[in-house]
């Protein structure tokens, strides 16, 4: 079942507040902050939104400081952002779309026109793999090659990060031995049951060391699951 794509507005102004949700409701799951600071209390690498809205003026950190602190987040940075600002504030406009907004709205702005931003940014993500898998604590640059537990960086070896990296896809969805086989190995070694046990041994003792929340459950006879 496709899931409603999760989108995070933070604007303090209690109309539009209730705006964006009976507007939303049916299309996205939207989750709606009065200030920066709840924003960022609610994210976690198993609860990132699809899309981020953000009001300029806000009471406390401002739109373009929360903006300037999820471009420093690797888990929020390349989450596109539509700034929502007054009518004919240009200065606004370019200011956000300098900083890295994907896109601008000026108040008052229709029902139609918003869903239709947000709809056109989400396609733009999905026609571009994203560089980030994450689950718990756990996130894999896929650019860098480097898996990070929380803030820490892990060492593995190539067939132990294709591995967590599998696991981390397809987390809390039981992996068959056969199928990480198939994909890790490409089909070889798969009558050498230990050899796949022993990598799993090494990144259960990696992520353990640092402390992570994810766990690599073994589902007997079948395969292997992070959950």
């Amino acid at each position: 079942m496709n899931q409603k794509p999760t989108i995070f507005v933070v604007e303090d102004d209690s109309t539009l507040q209730e705006l964006y949700t009976y507007s939303l409701e049916n299309e996205f799951n939207c989750q709606i902050f009065t200030y920066g600071d709840e924003f960022f209390k609610a994210i976690s690498p198993d609860n990132l939104p699809e899309l981020v809205i953000l009001d300029v003026m806000l009471p406390g950190d401002s739109g373009f400081t929360i903006l300037s602190r999820m471009k420093e987040n690797k888990l929020l940075s390349n989450i596109p952002v539509i700034i929502v600002s007054a009518k004919g504030e240009e200065v606004s406009k370019v200011k956000g779309l300098n900083m890295g907004a994907d896109d601008y709205i000026s108040k008052p702005f229709s029902v139609m026109e918003l869903i239709a931003r947000i709809r056109a940014n989400l396609r733009k993500v999905t026609k571009t793999e994203t560089n980030i898998i994450a689950y718990k604590d756990v996130s894999i640059d896929l650019s860098r090659h480097k898996i990070t537990i929380g803030e820490e960086r892990i060492q593995t070896t190539l067939k132990e990060y294709n591995l967590l990296r599998m696991l981390c896809e397809n987390a809390e969805e039981v992996q068959t031995r056969d199928n990480i086989f198939d994909e890790i190995w490409g089909g070889e070694f798969a009558g050498e049951s230990r050899t796949l046990d022993i990598h799993i041994k090494e990144l259960r003792k990696k992520l353990s060391a640092a402390g992570s929340k994810a766990e690599i459950e073994t589902i007997r006879g079948v395969g292997y699951m992070l959950t």
